[in-house]
């Protein structure tokens, strides 16, 4: 569920391996960075948090590391983040073609692909992702956001998720698909049916 008063209530679900953080984790991270006994974490986890204080100014309100088994040995990490922002005019299906747009123009993508999802809640939805190379970053990245609306008409999200593990495109895109279904805009635990159902998200890691 989503923390900050200010915006829209909602619920959603993340794959086993997420875990939430934020800027208020600060010194757990250090306590973690220090443990380590390692300088260069200390410094990376110090230039995450810092990231993390700035996204709030992006409209982000959740975020989450997502920490993966990669065999032989070894894991891939990726960042997920929740934004919601106000809509500027009244056609919400006009305010995600609009928004998926202006992401998949963005000068930062070096290959993407485009398509609207149906989604549970039969609102427009979209999602955006390929590769994408950022100024000062080595590496190409992999990123998947996906555009909706809140049913109050008023609000965007934007789920996005991105990876430095660029061949796992198709399983994180996977992946942000399932989260887009299991959002949630009244609590599911108020009317949670008593037997489990099948789970994308499980379905998207196997």
């Amino acid at each position: 569920m989503t923390q900050q008063s200010s915006s829209p209530s909602v619920w959603f679900r993340l794959p086993p391996g997420f875990h939430d953080i934020g800027p208020g984790d600060a010194a757990s991270l250090d306590a973690f960075a220090e443990a380590l006994g390692s300088p260069a974490a200390q410094e990376d986890l110090s230039r995450l948090v810092d990231g993390l204080e700035g996204l709030a100014a992006h409209d982000v309100v959740h975020t989450a590391l997502g920490f993966h088994p990669e065999a032989p040995v070894g894991v891939t990490t990726s960042l997920f983040s929740l934004a919601i922002r106000p809509i500027g005019q009244p056609n919400p299906q006009l305010a995600v073609a609009r928004t998926a747009l202006a992401i998949a123009r963005s000068t930062l993508w070096t290959s993407s692909v485009s398509k609207f999802i149906e989604v549970p809640s039969a609102l427009p939805c979209c999602l955006v992702a390929g590769t994408i190379s950022v100024p000062g970053i080595e590496h190409h990245l992999f990123q998947a956001r996906v555009a909706t609306v809140h049913p109050n008409g008023s609000h965007l999200l934007i789920l996005d998720l991105t990876s430095a593990s660029t061949q796992y495109a198709d399983a994180y895109t996977d992946i942000i698909e399932a989260v887009a279904h299991t959002l949630a805009f009244a609590d599911p635990e108020a009317s949670a049916p008593t037997a489990a159902g099948s789970s994308r998200i499980l379905e998207a890691l196997l």
